[in-house]
């Protein structure tokens, strides 16, 4: 991806869900690109194109440990996601607070 903004690329790679499952398995352990696509039912350069999307956005790398390349998850930039979204927490911290407090305005009118 050549987008100019490195989030964009970010949120582009995470829009797919066979990618976010990718980092979910990545999260737990470094993993070939066999191991990655076991769970799929897609071809070997279906998975490979995913990986690409990934390595691009810069959330996984690849090693070179003999004849293998296991893939390797980037923390960095999820951790400039959870950063950006992290600007909006007062407004939907505000938001479940009120609706605390709804629901124990109803429950308070359920007691009498």
């Amino acid at each position: 991806m050549t987008d100019s903004d490195p989030l964009d690329a970010v949120f582009g790679a995470l829009a797919h869900p066979v990618r976010r499952q990718i980092l979910a398995r990545l999260a737990e352990q470094d993993a070939t690109v066999n191991e990655l696509a076991e769970p799929f039912d897609m071809s070997l350069p279906a998975i490979s194109k995913h990986l690409r999307v990934l390595e691009a956005a810069g959330i996984i790398s690849r090693g070179k440990r003999a004849q293998f390349r296991p893939c390797h998850l980037e923390p960095e930039p999820l951790e400039a996601v959870a950063g950006w979204a992290d600007q909006y927490r007062h407004i939907w911290q505000a938001r479940f607070d009120a609706m605390t407090r709804a629901i124990e305005t109803m429950k308070g009118k359920a007691d009498d």
